[in-house]
């Protein structure tokens, strides 16, 4: 008799978990229909150094490296910071990406502007809100 119990209680167990898939599934198709997508192309079409526009020359890598080497050795600068983009083209440094403050906005741009000289930085750098 116990057996039997467990046996119903597993089928109609299973039978919830069948209809929850089921439900799971035609769910994401109506979400997706009302859904836009991300579309950030008049931000790529700006005219400012993009990652993959960064040059491979030895002298340009070199100096990325060292300033993202004095940027994350920097403990208090937050994880944004550390991983802010730094795109090098022909010795001229652009910083991109979400920092936490203007003071680390600031001190990103100095650890930069030391490295690679002054006036050779261009800080596009956002403050999150």
């Amino acid at each position: 008799m116990q057996t039997k119990k467990m046996f119903r209680t597993a089928c109609v167990g299973t039978g919830i978990a069948v209809f929850g898939l089921v439900a799971a599934a035609a769910q994401p198709a109506t979400f997706a229909a009302t859904r836009q997508a991300p579309d950030n192309t008049a931000t790529n079409k700006s005219q400012s150094p993009t990652a993959d526009n960064q040059k491979e020359n030895p002298a340009d890598r070199e100096l990325a490296k060292k300033i993202r080497q004095a940027i994350t050795s920097d403990k208090s600068l937050s994880t944004s910071a550390h991983n802010v983009k730094i795109i090098v083209q022909d010795g001229m440094v652009t910083l991109k990406g979400p920092v936490q403050s203007e003071d680390e906005k600031k001190t990103i741009e100095a650890r930069a502007t030391e490295i690679a000289g002054a006036g050779k930085v261009q800080n596009e750098l956002t403050v999150k809100s």
